[in-house]
C-alpha cells in the first residue's frame, strides 16, 4: 500500500518543450534546411511542365456535360470553368516533388508563381493523358525518397542531436520502399472513400448551395479522422526501423491513447505553420522579397518537423512508463 501510494504518474508529453527543442534542434543543424529551400528556389525559376490544354480539354468537356444536361447551370459553371482555365494556366506538375505522406516541404508549391524576377521560366507542354500520368508517378517517387531521406537527418538532429549521413544513406533505400508502400495505402484508402466524394459533389451542384456546404464540411471532417491516427507512420520508419505494418499499429496505438494531447500538438503545429505561410507569401513571385519567405518557411517547416519527433519519441516513453505504472500498482 505504501509502495503504490509513492507511486506518482509520469508528465504527459510537454508540447511546448517539444517544440523548443525542435527548434534548437535545427538552429544546431542550420544547413538541414536546404533541403526545402532548394527545392523551393527550383520550383521557382526552374524549369515548369505544364498541363495546360490537357486540363483545358478535360474541363471543357466536363462543363459542357453539365451544361447539356441543365442549362440553367451555364451562369454557374461560368466562374468555375475561368478558376480551372487559371489552374491550368499556372500549374506546374514538378510540384509533385513535394510529395506526401512524406516530402520535403515547399512554400511556393501553395502559390505556384507564374513569373519570376528574371522573366519567365522554361516550360514543356505534356498533351497526353498518359504520359501525364507518368510523369507524375515518376516526380511523385522521387519526392517521396527525398522526402524519406529529409525525414531522416531530421529525426537524427531532433533525437540524437546530430546527422550520421552514412546511416541516414544505409537507411534511405529500405525506408524509401516502406514509404512508398505507405503512400500507396493511403492512395488507395483515398481512392476508395472518393466515391463517397464524388456524391457530395454531384449534391453540391444539384442540391443547393447550404446542403451542399454541409455535407462537404462533413466529409472533409470525415477524411481528416481517418487519416490522422497515420500520422506518426513515417516517424517509425525512420526512428525505430519499424516496416509500415508495425509502424502504422504503433502510430495508431499513440493516437489512441494520448488523443487530447497529440490533437492539441497537431493543431498547434498547423497554425504556426499556415498563419506565417501568409506572412511568408506576402511578396509576390516577382519580387526578390520572396526569398525571405523562402528561407523563413524552411527553417520554420523544418523545426516544426523535428519537434515532430521530439514529441513522438516523448508519447511513446509516456505511454510505456504509464504501462510499467500500471503493472507495479497491479501487484
Amino acid at each position: 500500500m505504501n509502495r503504490n501510494s509513492q507511486l506518482t504518474l509520469p508528465p504527459a508529453p510537454n508540447l511546448i518543450g517539444a517544440i523548443r527543442s525542435g527548434f534548437d534542434a535545427i538552429a544546431n543543424h542550420i544547413l538541414l534546411i536546404l533541403f526545402p529551400l532548394v527545392l523551393d528556389l527550383f520550383l521557382w525559376f526552374g524549369p515548369r511542365v505544364r498541363l495546360t490544354e490537357l486540363i483545358r480539354s478535360i474541363s471543357d468537356q466536363l462543363f459542357r456535360i453539365y451544361t447539356l444536361q441543365d442549362p440553367g447551370m451555364t451562369e454557374l459553371i461560368t466562374p468555375i470553368q475561368a478558376a480551372w482555365s487559371e489552374i491550368a494556366k499556372q500549374f506546374n506538375l514538378l510540384t509533385a516533388l513535394r510529395s506526401y505522406p512524406v516530402g520535403v516541404t515547399s512554400l511556393i508549391v501553395s502559390q505556384m508563381p507564374f513569373e519570376t524576377p528574371l522573366g519567365l521560366p522554361i516550360s514543356w507542354e505534356i498533351n497526353s493523358l498518359g504520359r501525364a500520368f507518368i510523369a507524375w508517378v515518376l516526380i511523385s517517387l522521387l519526392g517521396i525518397s527525398l522526402g524519406t531521406l529529409y525525414f531522416t537527418v531530421v529525426g537524427q538532429a531532433a533525437i540524437r542531436g546530430e546527422v550520421s549521413w552514412r546511416q541516414a544513406f544505409g537507411l534511405w533505400p529500405w525506408a524509401s520502399l516502406q514509404m512508398f508502400y505507405l503512400a500507396l495505402i493511403l492512395a488507395l484508402v483515398l481512392i476508395f472513400v472518393s466515391i463517397p466524394g464524388s456524391i457530395i459533389l454531384s449534391l453540391i451542384a444539384f442540391g443547393g448551395f447550404s446542403f451542399g456546404q454541409c455535407l462537404l464540411l462533413l466529409y472533409v471532417g470525415f477524411i481528416f479522422w481517418l487519416f490522422l491516427p497515420l500520422v506518426f507512420s513515417p516517424h517509425g520508419i525512420v526512428l525505430n526501423r519499424n516496416n509500415i505494418i508495425k509502424s502504422i499499429k504503433v502510430s495508431v496505438d499513440l493516437l489512441r491513447k494520448t488523443l487530447p494531447t497529440t490533437l492539441l500538438f497537431i493543431l498547434a503545429i498547423f497554425m504556426l505553420s499556415k498563419g506565417l505561410d501568409f506572412l511568408w507569401l506576402v511578396p509576390r513571385g516577382t519580387s526578390w522579397l520572396l526569398l525571405i519567405g523562402i528561407l523563413g518557411h524552411a527553417f520554420v517547416t523544418t523545426s516544426l518537423l523535428a519537434s515532430s519527433f521530439v514529441y513522438y519519441r516523448d508519447a511513446l516513453n509516456w505511454i510505456q512508463e504509464m504501462v510499467r505504472v500500471r503493472n507495479v500498482t497491479t501487484v
